[in-house]
């Protein structure tokens, strides 16, 4: 059996592909090692996963934000073996599931837009390079946390539109200290900011919003895609709940940088499933 999970700020995918063929699919919450403890990895495999498998998997194939060291990937693999001691294990950057799933093994820039931003130049087999991310409290242009960060300031200092503020506050009726402390003092604040972008997607009708992501796409485009040597010539593919919601402005804005996007998936693991069953 082969388990292939991909781990964002937010949420884990599950694919099981059963000896028979048969796959199966499950979801469990998100896992950074540079955020969280392996505590936390391991108390969602145990209650979470493992009530979900018919089998015991021959191979693991585990891609996760926060895996782009040595010292995080081990953190992992030590997790899966304390359950899984004898199956053939893997931990790779978050990253290259979205550069198999979306590029397969053809040449390409992959993006992801989720909760988090990232991307990479992929060759058809390896990254063979990578714009440095810089996490969401110094990057992570136009993802779900930028977007979620940029609206909760100008609600704060009151630059929303009088309509919209009023919408904000009906629909999140936090103080502005709850706010605070939930940003600078809980688990995972960037999974709290990227929430706020459901609120942005259905009030995409008001023109702050429009403007606020578009804004946050050219950023992205800018300081990643486009410093690709080969990015008008390449096919640029993403991943990611933003882009995906918001898969209409971000074509337009790429259009107008001359920028050819060709798949926008919400998850890569489909593309993941089919990579591993045809590897």
């Amino acid at each position: 059996m082969i388990l292939i999970a991909d781990s964002g700020a937010s949420k884990t995918d599950w694919r099981i592909i059963a000896d028979g063929g048969s796959i199966a699919q499950a979801q469990t919450l998100g896992f950074n090692p540079y955020i969280q403890p392996a505590e936390h990895l391991e108390r969602e495999l145990r209650e979470m996963l493992l009530p979900q498998m018919p089998q015991t998997p021959t191979r693991i194939y585990y891609y996760g934000t926060g895996c782009s060291s040595d010292k995080n990937r081990k953190i992992i693999r030590t997790v899966f073996e304390k359950f899984f001691p004898h199956a053939h294990i893997e931990v790779w950057h978050d990253m290259l599931a979205a550069a198999r799933a979306l590029c397969g093994k053809q040449e390409g820039i992959a993006c992801i837009l989720g909760t988090g931003a990232n991307s990479c130049y992929y060759d058809g087999q390896h990254i063979v390079e990578n714009v440095t991310s810089l996490g969401y409290i110094l990057g992570d242009e136009g993802s779900g946390a930028w977007l979620g960060k940029q609206i909760v300031a100008d609600y704060l200092r009151k630059d929303l539109p009088e309509k919209l503020w009023d919408a904000f506050k009906q629909r999140f009726p936090f103080e502005k200290e709850e706010i605070i402390d939930k940003v600078y003092n809980a688990d995972m604040p960037s999974r709290f900011l990227g929430s706020f972008s459901h609120f942005i997607f259905q009030h995409l009708q008001e023109a702050y919003c429009q403007n606020l992501v578009r804004y946050g796409f050219e950023l992205f485009l800018e300081r990643n895609v486009m410093k690709y040597a080969r990015y008008e010539h390449a096919k640029v593919h993403f991943t990611g709940s933003i882009a995906f919601y918001f898969s209409n402005q971000l074509r337009q804005v790429a259009a107008s940088k001359n920028i050819s996007v060709q798949h926008i998936v919400e998850s890569p693991i489909a593309g993941l499933t089919l990579y591993h069953q045809q590897s």
